[in-house]
């Protein structure tokens, strides 16, 4: 037990670490079959063929995600994965997207926030989705297929397949429509 409480701090934050520096390699394609494998191995991810990591990439804590073929991470994004992330084939996750399946919990009053805990809650994004830059992905939130999220919104619910939302919070504007 003392063990447990003297060394997991410590590989907790060796893992961290580890998994920056990682991130940092730039994003040629030997060093993103790297960094896949890096996942696979040490956290047990599903990673997809041809994924892109642009330097500055950070998923923490690693486990739970499954990631399709040809997923491009842009630089900057975050993806903590504590309540599980699936994403599809062929999605653009734009520059500093973050994309949250844990958050803190917060506590009916005179309860303190800062011993409430945390909640976590499955994040699925759909094949074929165009994530712009500076977004916010809530816990508990699917992005259709299709679906495009302009570069600034906060989705804190579901999008349908499709649509076009934007804003804080993001709102459907319209719907593409096959040509």
């Amino acid at each position: 037990m003392i063990w447990k409480k003297l060394f997991r701090p410590f590989f907790l934050v060796l893992a961290e670490t580890v998994t920056t520096c990682v991130f940092l390699l730039p994003r040629f394609r030997t060093l993103n079959f790297f960094k896949s494998l890096y996942l696979r191995l040490v956290f047990g991810s599903r990673i997809g063929r041809r994924v892109v990591y642009y330097p500055g990439v950070f998923i923490s804590p690693g486990r739970n995600m499954d990631v399709g073929d040809d997923v491009d991470f842009a630089s900057g994004v975050l993806v903590t994965t504590g309540g599980g992330v699936t994403i599809g084939d062929r999605v653009l996750i734009g520059y500093r997207t973050q994309i949250l399946s844990r958050n803190h919990a917060v506590p009916p009053l005179p309860a303190r926030i800062f011993d409430a805990g945390h909640e976590s809650a499955h994040v699925t994004i759909a094949r074929d989705v165009w994530i712009g830059a500076n977004c916010v992905i809530l816990p508990g939130v699917t992005i259709g297929e299709g679906a495009v999220v302009a570069a600034g919104s906060v989705v804190t619910k579901d999008v349908e397949a499709g649509d076009i939302v934007a804003g804080i919070p993001a709102k459907k504007l319209k719907s593409r429509k096959y040509s």
